[in-house]
C-alpha cells in the first residue's frame, strides 16, 4: 500500500491559479497557499500510511461476523477557519444547523451504505473504519482531501470554487483514495498514479448517479461540476474534469483520452484521462446504471487481486476483462464491451 497525494484538484491548476492576473491578489495568495501545502500532505499520507500497512502486516484482530458488525461510525469536526486537525466535534451533524456539516454527515454515510450495498464492502478499509471528516478548513482553502486516516474539505475562495462538499462525486472521489489504500495499494507515480486517481474519479462519478438515480444515458459524466463558482463559469469552465470527453475546453484539469499521449512523469490527475474514458465508454456501451455492471467489474479488478502498487493500465485493462469474463460468464457482450472500450484509448 502506497501513499497519495489525494486532492481533488490538480496541483498545476493550483499552481496556474495563483499566477493568474485576472484574479485578485487575495484569490492568488489562496491558490498558492493551497499549492504550497501539497507536498506537506504527501509527506504526513505517506507516514500514515507506512503505520497502517505495518499495523495490517504484523497485529492481530478479531474475527466479527458480518451479522453482527456494527453501522459505519461517521463524525465531523469543525476546524473553525483554522489549520489544526481534526477541529471541534460537531455534535449530532445530521440535524446541524450547518449546512456543511449536515452534507458531510449524509454523504459519507451514503458513501459507505454505497460501498456496502452495491459492492459488499464494509467502510472503506472493508472492517468497519470509521470515517472522520474535518470541514471549514482554514480560509479559503480551494481543496478536499483524503490524508491517510481522515476527509478534510475547504470552503472555496467563493469565487473560482465553491464548498468542496456540494459536491458528492468530490467526497465519494476522496473517500475511494482510502478503498485503493487498503486494496491494490497503488503508487501515486507512473502508470499507477493514473490508475489510482481514476479509480476515485470512475467511483466518484458512478455515487454522483447512483445518488441521482441516473442511469448512463441521463449522466454527464462531470467531476466537480458541483464546486466550480460563478468566475470559473464565467471563463466557460464547467467542471474539473469529464469522462465523456476529457480533453474539452469546458474542463478547468483537461486530459488526454489515449494511451498515445502518455508521458513519463505526467501527473496523475492528467493521465487519469485514459482509463476514465474507457469506463464511460465501457459503461455507455453496456448501458442501464454505471454501477450494476461496469461498476462491479472495475470494483473486482481493483479489489480482487493481491496489491499491485506498481501495476500498468495495461495490466488493470486486462484485469477488467478477466473480471467481465468470470463475473457475466453468460454474456460475452459485457467483455467485448470492456475489450473495445479499453482498445479506444489504445489499451
Amino acid at each position: 500500500m502506497r501513499a497519495c497525494v489525494c486532492q481533488i484538484v490538480p496541483p498545476d491548476v493550483l499552481a496556474r491559479l495563483a499566477k493568474d492576473r485576472k484574479l485578485t491578489p487575495a484569490q492568488r495568495r489562496a491558490f498558492a497557499r493551497a499549492a504550497k501545502l501539497e507536498p506537506e500532505w504527501r509527506g504526513l499520507r505517506a507516514a500514515t500510511t507506512r503505520v497502517a500497512q505495518l499495523c495490517r502486516d504484523t497485529l492481530p484482530v478479531a474475527t466479527v461476523a458480518a451479522a453482527v458488525q456494527a453501522p459505519v461510525s461517521i463524525t465531523v469536526f469543525d476546524c473553525e477557519h483554522g489549520n489544526v486537525l481534526p477541529g471541534r466535534s460537531v455534535i449530532q451533524p445530521y440535524s446541524s444547523g450547518d449546512d456543511t456539516a449536515r452534507r458531510t454527515f449524509t454523504e459519507t454515510t451514503e458513501v459507505a451504505r454505497f460501498y456496502r450495498e452495491i459492492f459488499g464492502r464494509n467502510s472503506l478499509d472493508g472492517e468497519g473504519m470509521a470515517l472522520m471528516s474535518s470541514i471549514h478548513y482554514s480560509v479559503d482553502y480551494n481543496n478536499a482531501f483524503w490524508n491517510g486516516g481522515q476527509m478534510v474539505y475547504g470552503d472555496g475562495d467563493g469565487e473560482i470554487f465553491l464548498d468542496f462538499t456540494r459536491a458528492t462525486d468530490v467526497i465519494a472521489h476522496e473517500l475511494t483514495h482510502g478503498v485503493t489504500q487498503f486494496t491494490a495499494g497503488l503508487a501515486y507515480e507512473g502508470e499507477a498514479g493514473g490508475l489510482n486517481e481514476s479509480m476515485s474519479d470512475v467511483f466518484g462519478t458512478m455515487f454522483r448517479q447512483w445518488r441521482a438515480g441516473q442511469n448512463v444515458a441521463a449522466a454527464d459524466w462531470l467531476i466537480g461540476a458541483d464546486i466550480l463558482g460563478p468566475g470559473a463559469r464565467a471563463r466557460g469552465y464547467t467542471c474539473l474534469r469529464d469522462l465523456a470527453d476529457p480533453g474539452a475546453d469546458h474542463c478547468l484539469a483537461p486530459q488526454p483520452s489515449h494511451f498515445s499521449q502518455y508521458r513519463k512523469g505526467m501527473d496523475p490527475h492528467e493521465s487519469s484521462g485514459m482509463p476514465n474514458h474507457a469506463f464511460q465508454q465501457a459503461a455507455m456501451a453496456l448501458e442501464g446504471h454505471s454501477w450494476e455492471i461496469a461498476g462491479r467489474i472495475w470494483f473486482q479488478a481493483l479489489t480482487g487481486p493481491a496489491p499491485s502498487p506498481n501495476m500498468t493500465m495495461k495490466l488493470f485493462a486486462n484485469r477488467t476483462r478477466t473480471a467481465a469474463s468470470k463475473l457475466f460468464s453468460g454474456r460475452p457482450a459485457v467483455r467485448a464491451a470492456v475489450d473495445v472500450a479499453w482498445k479506444v484509448v489504445g489499451l
